[in-house]
């Protein structure tokens, strides 16, 4: 794979004899393998010229081979240490390795020195900044998954504003949503599906439960899809009943940051330079003080991922950069209300993954 050759030319690069990639989306990335191991361990080690393996439970070998996976597969039982096999495979491979690249931000403690412990004078590296550069720009192939992510998206949020009524509850729109979606073809959501309304839309990251929908309620949905391995994650607000003139005056007032900063979107532009359009706008309408989070995140393989969108983030976009905009406005004595969209960097501008409509729905 094409990215296993740009590790193996970083390694050529830095003298450094393997990378130990360990993070199941970063395996998934270089390899096509989708695990949660949970306490196992998963890996593919690779070299900087001999052909790389992937360290998995025994039990997933046939998944992994029918990945179409060209490397060798090593599987470890729940009675057998897997460092061992790890290190007696790299010894029948190429003899041994003095210095190993990692990806400081997952490997723990623990398995660090269970690699040291079994090879005393490694030297060990990181990994993750050239792995966030590789992943940051999406390829063709992964944008054709993340527009149907997106459509998906947009779906979900579709059949969440048909199931909203009067006394039903935020998790039976919640079931209904996710049961659509994955009869559409979707193997699974991004993350737990938020439906929030009235006060409840005031948290960020508030829960679903057993509210009843009320007149009068702004209801929140946040939401992704994960089609073929890649994520997309929408937020919509909409309106059961006509909404009070606060309410509407904070919707539009997010709704106007967050086209601001989408329009901004180019190559060239800084994350902060994004970050701060959409936080002017909501500052300069009185209600700074409750937008409490950055403006996005990346998006891709995992539903957050690099580059942050911060204000501190001096980063300039490049085409090929996938990440959310979604500003939000939380007012504990009146509403949350929060508008997100899935964008992608191009040559000129931006496109728009996600499309559900962003103009004010009065259910």
């Amino acid at each position: 794979m094409k990215q296993v050759e740009k590790i193996q030319s970083y390694l050529q690069s830095n003298n450094i004899d393997a990378a130990f990639i360990t993070t199941p989306d970063n395996v998934f990335y270089f390899t096509g393998f989708r695990s949660n191991p949970h306490e196992r361990l998963l890996g593919v080690l690779i070299y900087k010229e001999a052909t790389p393996f992937i360290i998995c439970p025994k039990m997933e070998i046939p998944d992994a081979a029918a990945t179409g996976w060209s490397g060798k597969i090593v599987g470890h039982q729940d009675t057998e240490n897997a460092w061992d096999i790890v290190v007696q495979t790299i010894q029948d491979n190429i003899g041994t390795i003095n210095t190993l690249a990692i990806e400081k931000a997952h490997l723990t403690v623990e398995r660090q020195e269970a690699i040291q412990e079994r090879i005393p004078s490694i030297q060990i590296s990181r990994i993750d900044e050239k792995i966030n550069e590789l992943r940051v720009i999406k390829t063709e192939d992964e944008l054709v998954n993340m527009r149907k992510a997106a459509e998906l998206a947009d779906y979900a949020i579709e059949v969440g504003c048909k199931e909203i009524a009067e006394g039903k509850t935020e998790l039976e729109i919640l079931t209904a949503i996710e049961l659509a979606v994955k009869d559409k073809g979707a193997s699974q959501m991004s993350f737990d599906t938020m439906v929030l309304s009235g006060p409840k839309t005031a948290s960020p990251h508030g829960k679903p439960g057993d509210r009843k929908i009320q007149k009068g309620d702004l209801i929140l949905f946040d939401l992704g899809v994960i089609y073929n391995g890649y994520c997309s994650d929408i937020t919509r607000t909409v309106a059961f009943g006509e909404p009070s003139a606060e309410k509407r005056e904070i919707y539009e007032t997010v709704r106007r940051a967050e086209e601001d900063a989408v329009n901004a979107v180019k190559p060239g532009v800084t994350a902060m330079a994004l970050d701060k359009i959409a936080r002017d706008v909501i500052t300069e309408a009185g209600y700074g003080e409750y937008f409490t989070h950055r403006l996005g995140h990346g998006l891709g393989i995992s539903v957050h991922e690099f580059p942050s969108i911060t204000g501190v983030n001096e980063m300039k976009l490049e085409t090929g950069m996938v990440f959310t905009i979604e500003p939000g406005i939380y007012h504990p004595e009146i509403t949350g209300v929060r508008i997100e969209d899935d964008v992608v960097v191009t040559e000129d501008g931006v496109e728009v993954l996600t499309k559900f409509p962003k103009e004010l729905i009065v259910l």
